[in-house]
């Protein structure tokens, strides 16, 4: 069945005000959407549009901005639904994520129903596209990603979303190739790795057989890296020679990437040069204590960065609210985004870097044709949004009201 509406006195930006030669605030005015088929097929001033026959969703004056993109996740671990438990002390990752697959089977409440608690968080707080690490490995086999998918069916019509293959426990190390490569063939789109320095314990190799099995399968990168000092550094130049070598360029990205914070002077920026040149993205989750990689250096030499939630109360942390914005406020407040135009802008790295109004102060979304997939926000422009972590009245996915109301 088609569906269509107009969604009536929706409050959009239009452009910066300028005064002594900077940005002062930002002006907006209120527009008429119409939405047909998972579409935005019209744009017009409110109250012009003919609306006779038509169904019609009053926004009433809320700014609409676009929807957000959760970069980095772990639908598969969160502990969200059973019963309050703290992280058990250990003296290394690896300890970790040993001591996870039990505790993780012991909760009484089950992975699926865990996994859409925090879904249903992410789209009340605006997300509607989701990027997931799933857990691959001997114990698991391929149970965590079979559990996942049969939930993310349950959401068809409510979100796009992709699963990383995550051999966490080392794509060598647990000997995990044969089922990453089951896994990719089996849904997941792409391949994921954690340290290959320090948990595989072999740069070269670990990355070499990455990079093989994403060019066998098609897939794309996405590999956690919190080796730091040598170690770490090493880690990206050889990730760069094989992104080259591959032709994966605009399909890698690395999360965490303590280590670009160890690069100085003319080789930091040769690297942050070449990871701009071959389009490797970075993705942080904003840690807070001094380990989070230079995102405004990165951003002025061309890198792309994203950002994610990453863990949502699980065997790795008792924190996190699955909120983007909290994020990126978080950000702002630790890189100095104070001005209009900076803190506007910083919407982007929540939304794949589509942010209503450009650098420039040009209107560049929505545009007739655009997926109608946005927030609606209690907010009086982006700026304010981003600070003021601003209260969100309603989530829409091509069209769909898939939290909140309208």
């Amino acid at each position: 069945m088609l569906m269509e509406y107009w969604l009536s006195n929706a409050r959009l930006e239009t452009g910066f005000v300028w005064g002594d030669g900077r940005v002062v605030g930002t002006e907006t005015d209120l527009f008429d959407l119409f939405v047909r088929d998972g579409k935005i097929t019209e744009i017009q001033t409110a109250g012009a549009a003919d609306k006779v026959n038509l169904p019609v969703k009053n926004a009433d004056g809320y700014l609409v901005v676009p929807s957000f993109v959760e970069k980095h996740i772990h639908l598969d671990k969160t502990k969200l639904g059973a019963p309050w438990s703290a992280v058990t002390p250990v003296n290394s990752i690896v300890e970790r994520f040993t001591l996870e697959t039990d505790e993780l089977a012991a909760l009484p409440v089950g992975m699926a129903d865990r996994a859409r608690k925090l879904i249903d968080i992410e789209l009340r707080n605006g997300a509607t596209m989701f990027r997931s690490h799933i857990d691959v490995h001997p114990r698991a086999g391929l149970k965590y990603l079979e559990t996942i998918q049969e939930v993310l069916q349950g959401y068809s019509g409510k979100l796009e979303s992709e699963l990383v293959a995550f051999p966490q426990h080392g794509l060598l190390r647990s000997d995990s190739v044969a089922l990453v490569r089951e896994a990719l063939r089996n849904g997941a789109t792409l391949i994921g790795g954690v340290d290959p320095g320090n948990v595989d314990g072999d740069v070269e190799r670990s990355l070499e057989t990455m990079f093989e099995l994403a060019v066998a399968e098609n897939a794309g990168v996405d590999i956690h890296v919190h080796d730091r000092g040598d170690i770490g550094k090493a880690t990206f130049w050889k990730l760069l020679e094989l992104v080259k070598e591959s032709r994966l360029q605009g399909r890698v990205a690395v999360s965490h990437a303590f280590a670009l914070g160890d690069f100085d002077g003319a080789e930091k920026a040769e690297l942050f040069g070449e990871l701009a040149t071959e389009r490797v993205a970075i993705v942080t989750s904003v840690p807070i204590g001094g380990q989070m990689p230079p995102i405004n250096d990165l951003e002025e030499a061309g890198v792309t960065v994203h950002v994610g939630c990453d863990n949502v109360y699980d065997c790795w942390s008792p924190y996190g609210n699955a909120d983007l914005l909290e994020r990126i406020g978080r950000l702002g407040e630790i890189t100095g985004r104070v001005t209009e135009d900076r803190l506007a802008q910083t919407l982007g790295l929540i939304t794949n870097g589509v942010t209503p109004l450009d650098r420039k102060g040009n209107q560049v979304w929505p545009k007739v044709g655009d997926d109608a997939n946005f927030v609606l926000v209690d907010a009086s422009c982006t700026a304010e949004l981003v600070a003021r972590r601003s209260t969100r009245k309603a989530t829409v996915f091509r069209g769909n009201v898939v939290a909140g109301e309208l």
